[in-house]
C-alpha cells in the first residue's frame, strides 16, 4: 500500500471513531510507530487532523477551522463533482450570490460564459476568481476582512446584504446535522451568512459529506432554510434520507 493510500484510510478511521492511535494504527496497517507518526504528520501539514498525545483527532471533532488553503487542499474530487452539479442550478440570468468558501470557489471558477449574471460575494478568492469575467457584474460585500477564510464579515456586510435580494444563494458551511441544522465556528461568519440565507429567494448548499453530523458553535440557519443541499457519494445513505425529511432536496454526486 502507497503511504497516500495508508494515510487516506487513517483519515477515514479518524472521521468515522472521532480519533485515531498510533499503536491501533501501527497494528492495523503492519507498520512501525514511526510510520505512522510521519503519516500522522503529513495528515496535519494538510491540515485535516491535528496530532495529540499517542494519536490524532480530525479537525471536524475540534471547532477547529483551517486556513483556506488547507481546506481547500482536501476532498478536491468531491469539491468538483458537487461544483459541477451546482451549475444546473445558476439561472439562465439575472443575481447569484456565492458565499466565502472552497466549494463555492470551485463554483466560481465553473460559472458559465455563456449568461449574464450578478455576482454578490463576500470571498475575496471569489472575487479574484470572477473579477476578469466580463458577462459578469461582481459585488463585493465589505466588512472586515477575516485572515482565515478571506471573507467580509461584521456590521459593513450586514448593511450591504439587508439592501440585496439574489435568485440563488450558493452557501457552504462547516457543519450540518438534523439536530442543529448549520454551524460554523465563528459569530461573525455566522452572522454574515444568516444575512445572505435571507438575501435569496432560493438557497442551495454545497457541502462534501465530511461536513455531514458535525456541529460547530454558531448556529446560522435551520435545514428547512436550504431549498437544495448538494453533497457526495460518501454522505451515509440514512444520514440523508433523514436530511431530506428535514427540508432540503438532497442531490448526491
Amino acid at each position: 500500500m502507497y503511504a497516500e493510500e495508508r494515510q487516506q484510510q487513517i483519515l477515514a478511521l479518524a472521521r468515522a471513531a472521532g480519533r485515531v492511535d498510533v499503536a491501533a494504527l501501527a497494528a492495523e496497517f503492519d507498520v512501525t510507530y514511526e510510520t505512522v507518526r510521519r503519516d500522522l504528520t503529513a495528515l496535519e501539514r494538510h491540515g485535516v487532523l491535528r496530532r495529540v498525545h499517542g494519536g490524532a483527532i480530525p479537525v471536524e471533532r475540534l471547532g477547529f477551522e483551517p486556513e483556506v488553503a488547507a481546506r481547500d487542499a482536501v476532498m478536491t474530487a468531491e469539491k468538483e463533482r458537487i461544483a459541477k452539479a451546482a451549475i444546473a442550478e445558476v439561472p439562465a440570468e439575472g443575481a447569484i450570490l456565492l458565499d466565502a468558501g472552497t466549494t463555492t470557489g470551485r463554483l466560481a471558477e465553473q460559472l458559465p460564459t455563456d449568461r449574464t449574471l450578478t455576482v454578490v460575494t463576500n470571498s475575496l478568492p471569489i472575487a479574484m476568481t470572477l473579477s476578469a469575467r466580463t458577462n459578469i457584474t461582481l459585488m463585493l460585500v465589505g466588512g472586515r476582512l477575516r485572515g482565515r477564510t478571506l471573507a467580509g464579515v461584521d456590521d459593513w456586510a450586514l448593511r450591504a446584504l439587508a439592501d440585496t435580494f439574489v435568485e440563488v444563494a450558493f452557501m457552504g458551511t462547516n457543519g450540518l446535522s438534523v439536530e442543529r441544522g448549520l454551524t460554523t465556528p465563528d459569530t461573525s461568519e455566522a452572522m454574515v451568512k444568516r444575512a445572505s440565507i435571507a438575501a435569496a429567494r432560493r438557497v442551495v448548499l454545497l457541502a462534501d459529506h465530511t461536513k455531514v453530523g458535525n456541529d460547530h458553535f454558531a448556529r446560522f440557519g435551520g435545514l428547512d432554510d436550504v431549498d437544495t443541499f448538494i453533497t457526495d457519494t460518501g454522505v451515509d445513505k440514512q444520514v440523508a434520507g433523514d436530511i431530506e425529511t428535514a427540508g432540503p432536496r438532497v442531490v448526491i454526486v
